[in-house]
């Protein structure tokens, strides 16, 4: 079995099912090794029974309704049913089991289904508006009480509870539908990406170009694979798969135009016909969530979706989205027609003209001859252990955190590393889980999750929260150190930053702690923690080389953030182009037909940023889980929204000091509040005004 907790066998008389019992671990944390298959089933059950239950009970009190006897049961009532969903739904994530996959898919209707009923529940939501309409009256509620009152108001609201008969029903069937089809959407990309047929197998005359580590990995990927599947294995081959450590060094390094060509089409190709076709998928998707915003009286679904956001509407996020073109373009096609002169001259060919499958390869190169620079020049300065220590320790330096490695407390995979993390007081601030390396099966990318979040019980103790960072490097070849290329020290940082966001919680209520906010406002504490790989300062605290044991030097860095300046443009436009293709799918005010081509939407969307003439075959839609399957459908501008509110919070610090302790008193406060106040009024309190783009371009060099 892939993961600790997938441990067949029936439930017998005498044992207790760990997921519905009180856990003995240190922190109450979850015991992944005791966990059967079965478990998962029975504990949602139980879970739904209980929260049916105190539903009911809320429901047929005679007492008019109050915060203490209507909101706050209604906010405990599915304690039992997130803890067994939140650990089925992670490690079904993070290992891509089988037989997990096939139990989520059974699992989604029911919790779908639950949660419409809840909502859908007239009595209870009356119960909710009267507490609502009334809560003025009420002097004893605190401003984080007003605000779950509001919150939890708003979420009835906002999913349906104003409606009346037949659309009533058809919201319920809508919902259910949207469920079942974004699970679909998600586990077709998982099993895409384990899909034979998305490999490239190659021989050593083939590698030209390559670093040793990616040859290695690839020869290592081979082995595993023809030993998995019985194959005799001479050591001849070298396999390179879709997944991030393997798609983007080959895309980047590898010599040969045409295999970086067949690369590129398998890459996005993906979820384009086949049994893990996503086209129809996505279409109906985007028809559903339009229907249920006409159903809310809204024109769109994007009108719909970002009420409750800073953004609050489509014309501030094309806003956005529009100057930040403006401001970036220019500077984007001043790269691209450099990287295509350099091309040309490399190549003696005066036609030759850039593709897709082209630009990493050779802006790569270019960079090099201006800066002399390569990312293979900083990996030996990011061992993962030294990067560990490093990423944990900018808490350290920051906050004051301290991190412990715990052998105590079990993982859902032998490979997931566990600390105990401590606040500056000396107080347990909850348990982080780190599982660092690629594995067939798991989820491509990287993320941040949690097992359970951090809340306050009645007596005022706390209830630590368990939090996830997940990501894909490469694992160690034999004895060899693992070494990290600056942008997966990056992603590190980044889903970091997210951790620190979950265990720097002080709410009182689950859905208002940690990283439960606005989602144009959660990506400000894992993108700020980015802005440190380029301070030398802190790097100097654990970028030592691996052999030597020498600091990195300036020169390199020097030659890092010029590099990575060089290319911002590019970067931003190509983040452009997906807000603009998300904001398309979410503003089509008339369904899209099933025979509606999803290449020529594409092109019409993407166009105000178009870097490439599209490419027959290729899609990015079909894989596109951020806003299909996953939580940011008419959100992905969130992440520049959020770029721009990191930059503007890292001038804070420059100004006065990288480490800081006063400014970063100040941001570690705004990370505590979680959703308990509008993130507006939190960040102006931080920074003392509101934010703006001036200090993203001057940080991307596009302007002085």
């Amino acid at each position: 079995m892939t993961a600790l907790a997938l441990t067949s066998g029936s439930i017998s008389a005498e044992r207790k099912n760990p997921l519905l019992e009180p856990s003995t671990l240190p922190y109450a944390a979850v015991p992944f090794d005791k966990i059967q298959l079965s478990d998962y089933r029975e504990a949602i059950d139980e879970g739904i029974r209980q929260q049916n239950e105190a539903i009911a009970a809320i429901v047929n009190q005679r007492s008019l309704p109050t915060f203490e006897n209507t909101i706050v049961p209604l906010e405990n009532s599915d304690s039992t049913l997130q803890r067994a969903e939140y650990v089925l739904s992670n490690v079904e994530h993070a290992t891509g089991d089988e037989a997990l996959m096939q139990l989520m898919a059974e699992i989604t209707p029911l919790m779908s289904e639950q949660y419409t009923n809840i909502i859908l529940n007239e009595p209870l939501f009356e119960r909710v508006k009267f507490v609502y309409d009334n809560m003025d009256k009420d002097t004893s509620l605190t401003p984080e009480d007003r605000r779950l009152i509001s919150e939890t108001y708003l979420n009835f609201a906002d999913n349906g509870a104003n409606l009346k008969g037949e659309d009533r029903e058809r919201y319920r069937r809508l919902a259910k539908e949207l469920s079942d089809l974004t699970l679909r959407f998600s586990q077709n990309l998982t099993n895409e990406m384990k899909n034979p047929d998305k490999r490239l197998w190659l021989t050593a005359d083939q590698l030209s170009g390559l670093p040793e580590s990616v040859v290695a990995a690839a020869r290592q990927e081979a082995a595993q694979y023809l030993a998995d599947e019985g194959k005799e294995d001479d050591g001849s081959l070298y396999v390179f798969t879709v997944y991030y450590p393997s798609v983007n060094p080959f895309l980047k390094y590898a010599d040969n135009r045409e295999l970086r060509k067949k690369m590129h089409e398998l890459y996005y190709s993906r979820n384009v016909g086949g049994p893990y076709d996503n086209t129809q998928l996505l279409k109906d998707i985007a028809n559903i969530r339009l229907e249920i915003a006409k159903l809310m009286g809204k024109k769109n679904f994007a009108e719909y979706q970002l009420q409750r956001t800073m953004a609050g509407n489509p014309e501030n996020v094309y806003k956005m989205l529009n100057e930040l073109r403006e401001n970036y373009a220019p500077a984007m096609e001043k790269e691209m027609e450099a990287v295509q002169n350099f091309a040309r001259q490399q190549t003696g060919d005066s036609e030759f003209i850039l593709m897709p499958w082209d630009y990493s390869y050779w802006s790569d190169k270019y960079k090099n001859s201006l800066y002399s620079f390569n990312d293979e020049d900083m990996k030996p300065y990011f061992e993962l252990n030294n990067t560990i220590d490093g990423v944990l320790g900018l808490a350290t330096k920051l906050y004051g955190y301290k991190f412990k490695e715990t052998k105590d407390i079990p993982g859902y995979h032998p490979d997931v590393k566990v600390f105990e993390v401590y606040a500056p007081e000396g107080d347990v601030l909850g348990v982080l889980y780190a599982d660092f390396f690629y594995r067939p099966g798991k989820a491509p990318g990287a993320w941040m999750t949690e097992y359970r979040s951090e809340k306050k019980n009645e007596d005022g103790s706390k209830v630590l929260p368990l939090i996830s960072i997940v990501t894909n490097f490469s694992k160690p070849v034999g004895n060899e150190a693992v070494l990290l290329n600056p942008y997966e020290v990056e992603t590190f940082l980044h889903e970091f930053g997210h951790a620190l966001h979950g265990l720097s919680s002080e709410a009182k209520y689950t859905s208002l702690s940690g990283t439960h906010v606005y989602h144009d406002f959660v990506e400000l504490f894992s993108q700020f923690n980015e802005n440190f790989l380029t301070e030398k300062q802190y790097l100097d605290g654990f970028a030592k080389h691996y052999k030597t044991g020498k600091k990195m030097p300036k020169k390199l860095l020097d030659n890092f953030i010029n590099a990575s300046r060089y290319g911002a443009a590019y970067n931003c436009m190509r983040q452009l182009g997906y807000g603009f293709l998300d904001m398309a799918y979410y503003t089509i005010d008339e369904p899209l037909r099933a025979s509606a081509d999803v290449a020529d939407f594409e092109v019409v969307a993407m166009a105000p940023v178009m870097i490439f003439d599209p490419v027959d075959g290729c899609l990015f839609s079909p894989s596109f889980g951020h806003v299909f399957s996953g939580g940011y459908a008419a959100g992905y501008y969130g992440y520049k929204w959020s770029e721009e509110l990191d930059a503007d919070a890292f001038a804070a610090f420059k100004e006065h000091g990288i480490f800081d302790k006063a400014t970063a008193r100040k941001f570690r406060h705004m990370m505590q509040q979680g959703g308990t106040r509008d993130p507006m009024e939190l960040y102006i309190e931080f920074r003392g005004k509101a934010p703006d783009s001036k200090a993203l371009l001057q940080r991307d060099g596009i302007i002085k």
